[in-house]
């Protein structure tokens, strides 16, 4: 299938591309933009006057819900949300039921991914058995298997000599740790963020100590073994800082942050608002304001959705009763595109694009987030002008509840393509 995408904006972050070009695409490839290759017929072409051709978006925490929470989500339903919202390319956590810790279920979950004919799924193995922080999990095999990565999800390894041998193991083979800073002990149980209002709301907080405490134990460790570490979902204005001096001193770092941390605070909870109960918290202006600046600064390497569908049994309770998390997948681009606008012109759309496609590839070490001749035909094809309205009944996640319900977003995915397959068509 030979497909042509002509007169849209080309955007590629990773080469610096930003003008209007056709892109030329066989064999599940990109095979030349700009330029038409000799002897080159299109079976298809694709009109993306006004839209914006950028490489398909790359989110590094998903949590599909399979195997064993499927009556929160499926695959079908997620990878699907996936489509609409231009993602090719996704990380999932290993906090599934069983855990992914054995390597027969990584590779389960992954032809399960591959038989939808969607987004590229790389899965994160659990750096301990059942994620309890004892025994250290067969990291050779959960490789082999196809994991990209270890991650105890958000569970805190509380013995630090079995963190300092995970560090070790990982650093000797060259795995990367993926790793929520979070206390073991300090916040725990909390569901807001400690200060003024959680106190006049009567909600058990989480002081901002509870990650820079974690922060601080886990650069001592990476000094001594030498892992390379990447950080999920930083979330306060001293935990950035730590971050930035440990770049500084050369530490193997990279760092991520949740598309919602971008934009809200401690007061969208609002009376008690359960779509606001997030892990890490919603925190102070003041660190929401630290976050929009280290995006800018390069200490934040990439935007994740934090994808997480938490059905209404769970999620229509009281604020500390309720499961923390969000739907995300769809809402991706439209919050990036949203911190480019709301920055008045100090954020570029190609910068915005960066930390959810080539940024978010290359803390994941995939061949992804790139529109070069050569590479797979993962694209997105979207109208930057076009708003749209977040309603539970316009998600296609299992998942309907999102702080963002009733907002209107910019950025309207009209096309996405995976490996030169059309996996979803709005034109």
């Amino acid at each position: 299938m030979k497909i042509q995408i002509k007169n849209g904006r080309v955007i590629d972050p990773a080469s610096g591309v930003d003008a209007v070009q056709d892109v030329f695409i066989a064999a599940g490839k990109i095979l030349a933009i700009g330029t038409v290759p000799a002897d080159f017929i299109a079976n298809k072409v694709v009109d993306a006057s006004g839209l914006v051709v950028a490489p398909g978006l790359v989110d590094l925490s998903a949590r599909l819900r399979e195997p064993g929470f499927e009556y929160k989500a499926t695959l079908e339903s997620e990878l699907q949300a996936a489509m609409r919202g231009g993602v090719t390319s996704l990380v999932c956590p290993p906090d599934t039921d069983p855990v992914l810790d054995e390597s027969g279920l990584v590779e389960m979950l992954r032809q399960r991914a591959r038989t939808q004919n969607k987004a590229h799924v790389y899965p994160l193995g659990a750096l301990t058995v059942g994620l309890k922080g004892e025994s250290l999990t067969e990291m050779s095999a959960l490789t082999d298997a196809g994991c990209i990565g270890f991650s105890q999800a958000e569970e805190t390894i509380a013995d630090t000599n079995t963190l300092q041998r995970a560090l070790q193991y990982a650093s000797t083979f060259g795995y990367t740790v993926w790793l929520r800073p979070q206390d073991a002990y300090i916040g725990k149980g909390g569901v807001a963020h400690s200060g003024p209002l959680a106190s006049r709301l009567g909600l058990s907080g989480v002081p901002v100590m509870a990650e820079t405490i974690a922060l601080h134990t886990l650069f001592e460790l990476m000094r001594a073994t030498g892992a390379k570490v990447h950080l999920c979902r930083i979330s306060s204005a001293a935990g950035l800082e730590l971050v930035r001096q440990a770049k500084a001193e050369g530490l193997s770092l990279t760092c991520d942050v949740g598309a919602h941390h971008v934009h809200l605070t401690d007061n969208d909870i609002g009376y008690f608002d359960s779509n606001a109960r997030m892990t890490p918290p919603l925190r102070s202006q003041r660190d929401r304001d630290a976050i929009k600046a280290a995006l800018l600064d390069g200490t934040i390497d990439a935007i994740c959705s934090d994808h997480t569908p938490v059905d209404d049994d769970e999620k229509l309770l009281p604020f500390a009763e309720a499961s923390p998390g969000a739907t995300g997948l769809e809402l991706l681009l439209s919050l990036a595109l949203k911190w480019a606008d709301d920055s008045r012109g100090a954020v570029t759309l190609a910068q915005a694009l960066s930390k959810i496609s080539s940024g978010a590839a290359q803390v994941a070490g995939i061949a992804a987030g790139q529109l070069t001749a050569g590479s797979a035909a993962d694209l997105c094809v979207f109208d930057p002008a076009a708003h749209w309205k977040v309603e539970a009944a316009a998600l296609a996640s299992q998942g309907k509840h999102t702080p963002f319900l009733g907002y209107e977003l910019p950025g309207v995915v009209r096309l996405t393509m995976v490996d030169g397959h059309i996996a979803f068509d709005n034109l």
